[in-house]
């Protein structure tokens, strides 16, 4: 098994491969903690505290919430009908 390189043996293509996958980790956390947070609770779906839960997950967690997370326009409209 090789040892993980460390930052200074890095090319400047992975460094900043690296810097800019970390920016776009903590940007889409930080959009969809505010998102939550921001959002009545009739237009999420499910519990507020769980998809904050899932939104720590690398990636997968944020951009779940913006999927299925979130009720569309109409559908919280056809709920409060």
């Amino acid at each position: 098994m090789t040892q993980p390189k460390k930052w200074s043996e890095l090319t400047t293509g992975q460094r900043i491969a690296g810097t800019l996958g970390a920016v776009l980790q903590v940007t889409l956390l930080a959009a969809a903690l505010w998102d939550l947070w921001h959002r009545p609770a009739d237009e999420i779906k499910g519990d507020r505290r769980l998809w904050t839960a899932v939104s720590f997950v690398n990636f997968v967690g944020p951009i779940a919430y913006f999927l299925f997370g979130r009720k569309r326009c109409c559908e919280a409209d056809a709920a409060a009908e």
